[in-house]
């Protein structure tokens, strides 16, 4: 079942971290609602706080069943049959005890000989053919990614020469290796152990290595190279993960017929969001706010 808390702030994200220690949970297992933005007012008079709807999820209460009542001796009592009355002056007689009858002894057949049945023979089991030797199949080694090395001077190598250096000031071991896409994309996977404090939280770090390399790599160079970072295939999870994100929330909104603001997101992640509800009926999205803190709001249309 949902339940809903309402919290005011002197922000939006106030109100909403208000309410989210007191009900100990995190953003994303809860739905928001701006019910009213924040009003400064004039010297003083007249301001306003924020004040947001929260709507989380709690199981349902399990009713217990009352026990079975006992059934009452007094029932079976009544059902029995009444016995005859006394009738006064007359003294009943006692039931004189009847002699066992003697039991008549049971004749008994005579039993028959037993006679042993003659066993007919076993047929003898039929000598198998000797199997031949399975042949032993060779084992499959588990085939690895084959990269081709970037031919010196060209691209490729500027970007995996720059982001290995970059690496190697972080005190990572991985090692860069750059494809050629199309539309003038190079896709860079970082290969390696323990390549998860390079993806970081959400992805940050690695979109700051993104950033950097096509910073660097795009100064002097004519037309616009663009590279995309990766690492475990996390841009691939991370655009399922949000896609069913946005799918709950677009859900809860159908449901209240009220809009909700998600989370900051970077441009690459919102443009997932929009992409995921476009074609979904009553469903609208749009933009708010300016960077790092723009969000997405999902609103319902009829």
């Amino acid at each position: 079942m949902e339940k809903t808390i309402v919290s005011t702030g002197k922000t939006i994200d106030l109100a909403i971290e208000a309410a989210l220690n007191q009900l100990g949970l995190d953003r994303d297992s809860v739905s928001v609602m701006v019910l009213q933005q924040a009003k400064t007012g004039f010297l003083g008079f007249g301001a306003q706080p924020a004040k947001v709807q929260l709507t989380y999820e709690v199981p349902d209460p399990v009713v217990e069943k009352a026990p079975e009542k006992p059934k009452s001796a007094l029932g079976s009592a009544s059902r029995s049959k009444p016995k005859a009355a006394a009738i006064p002056g007359v003294t009943p007689e006692p039931a004189k005890p009847e002699a066992p009858k003697p039991a008549a002894p049971k004749a008994e057949a005579p039993k028959a000989p037993r006679q042993d049945k003659a066993k007919a023979p076993r047929p003898e089991k039929k000598a198998e053919a000797p199997k031949a030797p399975r042949e032993q199949k060779p084992e499959k080694k588990a085939e690895s990614k084959v990269y081709t090395p970037a031919e010196p001077g060209s691209t490729e190598e500027k970007i995996e020469v720059f982001i290995k250096g970059l690496l190697e000031h972080m005190g990572s071991q991985a090692v860069p290796q750059c494809v050629k896409m199309e539309n003038n994309t190079y896709k860079v996977d970082l290969v390696g152990d323990d390549l998860g404090y390079l993806i970081g939280r959400r992805g940050d770090t690695l979109d700051a290595i993104q950033h950097l390399a096509n910073y660097t790599i795009n100064r002097g160079v004519d037309g616009h190279v663009r590279v995309n970072v990766d690492a475990e295939c996390y841009r691939e999870k991370r655009e399922d993960s949000l896609r069913r994100y946005a799918r709950k929330k677009a859900q809860q909104v159908l449901k209240a017929r009220r809009r909700t603001t998600l989370e900051p997101m970077n441009a690459y992640e919102r443009h997932v969001i929009h992409a995921a509800l476009q074609d979904m009926d009553n469903i609208t999205t749009h933009s708010t706010g300016v960077e790092p803190n723009r969000r997405v709001v999902i609103e319902y249309v009829r």
